[in-house]
This record gives C-alpha cells, sequence and structure tokens, in this order.
C-alpha cells in the first residue's frame, strides 16, 4: 500500500511539472471558404537583436491583420488572449507579442540599454513589416492598451503607410500629473461614499499608497471585479504559458517599471502628437480611471485626423476586451470594414 501511495505520489508530481511547463497553443479550424489558411503559431523573432515571443491565430492567414500592444509596459496581453480573443479569429489574423522584458519574452539577460520607448517603436516597426513580408503586403490594424496606446500612437505617427487604423483602447494622453490628480478625485469621492475612512485618508494625505489596488477596490480596472487575482487566475489558465512563464510576468513587470526610459517626448502625449495621418478610435470605459476617460476625451477633441472616433464602453473599465469581449469584437470587424480601402 505505501508502494502504491509512493507510486502515486510520484505520478502526480510527474503529471503536475509535465502540465506546469506544458507550452501549445490550440489549433484553430479552417475557414470554410480557405481550406487550409489557418494559423495556430507560438514563436520567437528576432528584433532589434532580441528574441521575442509572438502569438500568431486565425482562421485565415489571408484576413486583415490585428497587432495588439499590450500595456505595463510590461504587462503582457497575449496571457489573457485565450479568453477574449476567439471571436476575431475568425475575422482577422490577430497578432499577440510579448515586448523586450515583458512576459514570454522576460530574460536576465535582456539588455537594459534598450529599455526605451524608442527601441520599442523600432521593435514594433520592424515587427510590421516582417508580418507583411510574411502575410501579403498589407497594412494593420494597430491596437494599443493602457500604456501600449502610447507606443500606438508614436508608431502610426512615425510610419502612417504601415498603419491601417489605430485603436487605441484606455487611451493615455494626459501627463502624470494630471492622470494622478483624476485618479485621487475619484477615489476620495467613491471612499467618501463608501464611507472608507482608511482609503479617503490615504488618497487625500499627499503621500504615496497603493492606487492600484484602490482603483480595483472601486471598480476602476476591471467593473465588477475587486482584485488583481482576477486577471492572474485567467492568466494560470493560459495555454501558450508554462507555470515558469506566469512568474514571469510580474518579473518582466518590476524589470520594465524600473527600467524603462521615455527618451521620445516629455510631457503629455496629447501635446506630443497633435496629428496623426490614419483614422483613428478611442475605445473608452466609462468607468476607466487607470487611463482617466476624460483625458482620452480631451485628445480626441484636439486631435487631427482623416477620421476620429470614441466609442464607448458602457459596462467596462480599463479592460473593454475582457469585460464586453463580444463587443469588442464588433466593433473592431466595423472599423475594419470602414478603412480596409486604405
Amino acid at each position: 500500500m505505501r508502494r502504491l501511495s509512493a507510486a502515486a505520489a510520484a505520478l502526480t508530481i510527474v503529471l503536475l511539472l509535465y502540465w506546469g511547463l506544458r507550452v501549445y497553443t490550440p489549433a484553430i479550424s479552417d475557414d470554410p471558404k480557405s481550406p487550409g489558411a489557418a494559423i495556430a503559431s507560438l514563436e520567437q523573432v528576432d528584433l532589434g537583436s532580441s528574441k521575442q515571443w509572438i502569438l500568431v491565430r486565425g482562421k485565415n492567414v489571408h484576413a486583415p491583420i490585428i497587432l495588439f500592444l499590450h500595456g505595463g509596459p510590461g504587462m503582457p496581453m497575449m496571457f489573457l488572449a485565450h479568453v477574449f480573443q476567439a471571436p476575431l479569429e475568425s475575422h482577422f489574423l490577430t497578432v499577440q507579442w510579448d515586448r523586450r522584458g515583458a512576459g514570454k519574452s522576460y530574460s536576465l539577460n535582456t539588455d537594459v540599454s534598450k529599455m526605451r520607448l524608442s527601441q520599442e517603436i523600432a521593435d514594433t516597426v520592424s515587427l510590421i513589416e516582417k508580418l507583411r513580408n510574411r502575410f501579403g503586403a498589407r497594412k494593420v490594424i494597430l491596437v494599443g492598451h493602457s500604456y501600449g496606446t502610447t507606443l500606438g500612437v508614436l508608431v502610426a505617427a512615425r510610419r502612417p503607410d504601415l498603419i491601417q487604423a489605430y485603436v487605441g483602447v484606455g487611451q493615455e494622453a494626459c501627463d502624470h500629473k494630471t492622470q494622478k490628480r483624476l485618479q485621487d478625485s475619484w477615489l476620495a469621492q467613491e471612499a467618501l461614499r463608501a464611507h472608507d475612512t482608511e482609503t479617503f485618508r490615504q488618497v487625500t494625505s499627499g503621500r504615496p499608497y497603493d492606487w492600484e489596488s484602490a482603483l480595483f477596490k472601486y471598480g476602476g480596472e476591471i467593473l465588477n471585479k475587486t482584485s488583481f487575482l482576477y486577471l492572474v487566475e485567467i492568466g494560470l489558465r493560459a495555454p501558450e504559458y508554462s507555470l515558469l512563464d506566469g512568474f514571469d510576468v510580474k518579473a518582466g513587470v518590476n524589470f520594465t517599471h524600473a527600467n524603462m526610459k521615455n527618451d521620445v517626448y516629455g510631457g503629455a502625449l496629447m501635446d506630443a502628437v497633435p496629428t496623426l495621418a490614419v483614422p483613428t478610435y478611442f475605445l473608452e470605459g466609462r468607468r476607466d480611471y487607470t487611463s482617466p476617460f476624460a483625458c482620452a476625451v480631451r485628445y480626441l477633441d484636439r486631435l487631427k485626423a482623416p477620421h476620429k472616433e470614441l466609442i464607448w464602453f458602457d459596462h467596462s473599465a480599463h479592460f473593454p476586451f475582457l469585460e464586453e469581449s463580444e463587443r469588442f469584437a464588433t466593433v473592431l470587424k466595423r472599423i475594419d470594414g470602414e478603412t480596409s480601402h486604405r
């Protein structure tokens, strides 16, 4: 009996190690109109002398390309894609990318001297060109989230010839001081309304506090979710991530926050980039105070672009693609229909 128990324990450990280290991306059934054209590929690409991971999925390699730019700067979107991306894969060729120093691309050997916004711009342009060469010389729909919207705007401004449309989700726009003032004001109001004296005291003290936990507490990150654990739970189920990759998500966030430098502009993004030569869409959660929506509204009002549009997600905060995934997919399909002639 003891031998059986020991064998069972050993088998359990082996299975846990196997599933903990196993990494794959599920197969996709073909588009009936283009048999054999489906793709589900998790791979590394060389960008700026750095090996970085991308996930390419879609029913048809000839479909319009969406390149997602995650936030953070080191918070990947790839480990969330399995819960929201399926509705997009029937219409688009979707590309998730863990950038230099983030998620699956995190490494202890990452060159700190290249942790610069200018290098991220160069990496993004390089990846777009690789995708165009591989799948046909088409422009891409560039979708940025949170910090990724800063990168997206800068790439769209510099290389409009590569971009079919720019989509900002939780668009950054204000300078840090203005953004923090808007967050603090809203959190103080929410805490006062809830008779939460501890949070009110922290927010109004003028001293540093855990603002992200406070935003989660009052639904300013994800509506109806009060903890980052919701994202952790989703990430732990991502087939493209091993347990070791999961640990690297946190390590990558810490690494990029400590080392990423903005060497491109100072002040507010809305002042640095007042014009875009591509159709521009801001997708904003009504409850988003992580990248306060008031800044995005202000930016779009003054932005000059051939087409610009603000699209509200009434039941979302900072993550509309998670909180209203079906509508998110519908909106992106509509944007493709409006801009595919470019």
